[in-house]
């Protein structure tokens, strides 16, 4: 087992109510890089967004193809390093500021996320910081395989003596103290590489946080996410889900279907290059057959050879293979959803975002399938959001933007502690470094 294993991506300090700041992300896709630097700056919560305690001003941004990518994982170091060069360097000039760290989306090596009870005695009658820390720890370790690591280690309910639901227990008295938790994994290896592309780049990782969590960040409403709600973020390489219950995020899941597999369908069912199978699907790609799209024809280039005919197609003949790729993610989508939380929440609704989520008629053929109401999300409450990021497909970089304000949450590792970065030890080398080396 490599030192990488069964321990905990680097985790960003979380930002204090009364200050700002400027924070900038990376999302590494299959198909595109967005990357955003905003300003964070304090204010009041809304009605909707109550957990949110500062206003998200973007000033820069960027989205390119991706390069050196396949599934979420990196698969050319230097061809994604260049990629994510550009896109930073793009985003650096609009907002007029040198990027120095940013957060980082995780959508590939295989996502999961485990419910774990973990429970000790307290020796001193009342429950400290440091008993939390322990038997979160304990759980947090337990829940990683080999070859693994932990993107979040979310406490989502303690037990004392048997007392379940309790909300926080420091301070109270028990003989027993437990945690119930959501531990959220990946493979170390596709984490690791990831990250090194964007240090090659010198740039500091300060955080990496799953991509389904991030986007329920940013397209959930504070509602949705106390009744129950499932994230579906349908990216280009894979397919994530987040799902949350009583405000909290409590299950993830991942599988590496997306929306690149219906253009290479498309690509092979039409004969087409998989630049012009990429163009039909955005342009007509549709999950509703009938009516006049069997009537309807559409000339579409050969792939090969200059001197071949074009080929005439029906649009129904596209909807038809569109629509067969889509209805084996929503069974995919349905399987995984059955084995989560998510499956005792009679009244949760789906919510897709990313940008294969964008199909006409997906909502639709996502609601007969699931059996729930489903809606496409879009990034909530962010003030100044041109236009072409306003939709689903920027749902995970506008949410890394949220997540510092979301990070104390979570259980970080004591290594990762603000003493330690005050004494060098757990500094830039020690955090983010170590991490690194450890694996090789």
């Amino acid at each position: 087992m490599t030192g990488l294993d069964r321990t905990q991506t680097p985790k960003t300090r979380p930002i204090p109510h009364k200050r700002g700041g400027l924070v900038a992300c990376l999302d590494i896709g299959t198909s595109k890089i967005a990357c955003m630097i905003a300003r964070l700056k304090p204010s009041a919560p809304s009605e909707a967004l109550r957990g949110r305690t500062h206003a998200v001003e973007l000033i820069g941004y960027s989205q390119i193809q991706s390069r050196g990518m396949k599934a979420g994982a990196v698969v050319d170091l230097g061809e994604c390093e260049h990629a994510v060069r550009q896109a930073v360097g793009i985003a650096e000039k609009m907002a007029k500021v040198r990027v120095e760290s940013v957060l980082l989306s995780v959508s590939g090596g295989r996502l999961a996320g485990q419910l774990v009870e973990a429970a000790a005695d307290i020796r001193g009658g009342a429950v400290t910081p440091a008993d939390v820390s322990r038997v979160t720890s304990t759980g947090m370790r337990h829940a990683t395989g080999e070859g693994r690591t932990v993107l979040h280690a979310l406490p989502v309910g303690y037990t004392l003596d048997g007392v379940k639901g309790i909300r926080d227990p420091r301070g109270m008295v028990a003989h027993q103290f437990g945690v119930d938790m959501n531990v959220v994994t990946c493979d170390a290896t596709v984490a690791r590489n990831l990250m090194l592309a964007v240090e090659r780049c010198h740039l500091n990782v300060e955080a990496m946080a799953a991509s389904p969590y991030v986007a329920g960040l940013s397209v959930l409403t504070d509602d949705e996410a106390d009744l129950g709600a499932a994230v579906v973020e349908m990216g280009a390489g894979t397919t994530t889900i987040a799902v949350y219950s009583g405000g909290r995020f409590v299950h993830a899941a991942g599988f590496a279907v997306g929306g690149q597999h219906i253009t290479m369908d498309l690509a092979r069912g039409l004969s087409a290059t998989i630049t012009d199978a990429e163009r039909i699907k955005t342009l007509y790609g549709t999950v509703i057959t009938g009516g006049s799209d069997s009537r309807e024809l559409m000339s579409v280039p050969t792939a090969g050879d200059d001197q071949d005919l074009p080929q005439i197609v029906s649009r129904a003949t596209i909807a038809n293979i569109v629509k067969h790729r889509a209805e084996e993610v929503f069974e995919m989508v349905r399987d995984k959803l059955k084995d989560s939380p998510f499956a005792a929440e009679p009244k949760g609704r789906v919510v897709l975002s990313g940008g294969a989520s964008q199909l006409t008629g997906l909502v639709e053929l996502g609601t007969q399938i699931l059996g729930r109401p489903v809606r496409v999300g879009r990034p909530l409450g962010f003030g100044r959001l041109p236009n072409e990021a306003k939709n689903a497909a920027f749902a995970v970089p506008a949410g890394l933007l949220v997540y510092p304000q979301y990070v104390h949450h979570e259980h970080v590792e004591p290594r990762h502690t603000r003493q330690q970065v005050r004494t060098g030890t757990g500094g830039y080398f020690g955090k983010v470094g170590r991490w690194l080396r450890e694996g090789f």
